[in-house]
């Protein structure tokens, strides 16, 4: 028995289609987590007391761990589930903090499609949105993915 992909291949996107996540609230203990793992002590993220010193008075999530936690949003979707070859480029950009306690969801629109040279795969542009729990944009972006072709 093979498995079949769930996910969507280069023909079934359409420029304009849109998809969105289920949402996930950003922890404390996903902060933690992420600052032990890639090494990013910095007070914004670990220290309560500098942090209510600087703008947002509170400690913020990493911005990489946003974008993080985007990625595997998108899989959630089902839509790149066996069928994605490749994450080509990703364009972040960071445009609010994300707190402690936020709710964030990943939203996904098709801009456009190319052609490649080879016939088993095509590259489908999309632009993204974090949005928090009162739809505001935290990071918003660019990913370029290469597809399976049906």
């Amino acid at each position: 028995m093979t498995n079949k992909s769930r996910g969507l291949t280069f023909e079934q996107f359409n420029v304009g289609d849109s998809f969105v996540s289920q949402s996930r609230t950003v922890t404390e203990a996903d902060v933690v987590a992420f600052a032990g793992l890639s090494g990013d002590f910095n007070p914004l993220h670990t220290d309560e007391e500098f942090a209510k010193t600087t703008p947002f008075g509170t400690r913020i999530a990493h911005g990489m761990l946003v974008a993080a936690m985007a990625t595997g949003m998108s899989n959630w979707t089902g839509v790149f589930e066996g069928t994605t070859l490749a994450l080509m480029e990703q364009v972040i950009q960071y445009k609010a903090p994300t707190k402690f306690g936020d709710t964030v969801h990943l939203e996904l629109k098709v801009l456009e499609k190319k052609e490649t040279s080879k016939p088993d795969r095509g590259v489908v542009i999309f632009e993204t949105k974090v949005c928090n729990q009162e739809g505001k944009a935290v990071i918003e972006g660019k990913w370029t993915l290469m597809m399976k072709r049906g």
